[in-house]
């Protein structure tokens, strides 16, 4: 009986199909590590490809070298599409990661000083979004009539901050050098930073950049995908990231 049981086990081991899913590492890794084992049972081996940055995963989904990739939100996939030329489709809501600013001189917004170098992102979306951060915490007012804000956008910076963009990955390691620093929060809990926590400036929890599972379009019924959307959307993930991120990573299902 125990030789038929490791040798089904082996079987199955053997005809699972390769899964392929894209992220950017954390808390994504955290999370797929934890539904190896459940997709395994419903026949597919996950291979989770790490990346770096926040273009390759796309162009990668979009070149058929990945099934999936979940690290991003709407409003970038979308905007990646635009500028890209690429057709990719949001799947499922997985969770909010808020974006946050963090400082090392000041413990209140309040106590930011005239001409105080802060740093954001300089994606187009995360630059906006980094700029809607600021804004409602009355630092700056940008122009609403354009789509994505950039720093060519702002109207109004009484307090004459210094601005500056930044490749995402890279603006925790800036840190120690500037007054503030808006990260995301992938980025941010690498570096040992949470959001609830650490920050002086929290986004909005009702905010709508969800992170999402994606697709490239006509591979939205992958039988593969709809297997990695059933384990991931489980009380035992949510309870995972409740407990683990304290916070910093909201279950959105």
């Amino acid at each position: 009986m125990k030789k038929l049981a490791l040798s089904l086990a082996f079987c199955l081991y053997a005809s699972a199909e390769i899964l392929r899913v894209g992220i950017t590492p954390y808390p994504n890794a955290t999370i797929l590590e934890n539904v190896k084992d459940d997709l395994k049972e419903l026949g597919y081996e996950l291979k989770v490809v790490e990346f770096n940055d926040y273009i390759l995963p796309n162009l990668a989904l979009n070149d058929g070298e990945l099934d999936a990739n979940m690290y991003q939100h709407k409003p970038f996939l979308e905007d990646f599409n635009e500028s890209k030329g690429t057709d990719l489709v949001a799947v499922a809501n997985v969770f909010l990661p808020p974006m946050a600013a963090y400082s090392k001189k000041v413990k209140d917004i309040k106590e930011l000083k005239n001409n105080a170098l802060v740093y954001i992102p300089n994606d187009p979306t995360n630059e906006s979004r980094a700029l809607d951060i600021l804004e409602a915490a009355g630092l700056i007012k940008t122009d609403k009539n354009v789509k994505f804000r950039s720093v060519i956008d702002i109207t109004e910076n009484p307090l004459n901050l210094d601005i500056k963009e930044l490749e995402a990955a890279q603006v925790p390691r800036v840190l120690d050098e500037c007054d503030l620093a808006v990260i995301n929060t992938n980025y941010a809990l690498a570096a040992k930073l949470n959001p609830t926590k650490d920050s002086i400036i929290l986004e909005d929890l009702n905010s709508p950049y969800v992170n999402v599972i994606a697709v490239k379009k006509g591979n939205e019924n992958n039988e593969g995908v709809k297997a990695l959307i059933k384990v991931i959307k489980t009380e035992k993930i949510k309870q995972l990231l409740k407990e683990q991120f304290k916070g910093a990573i909201i279950p959105a299902f």
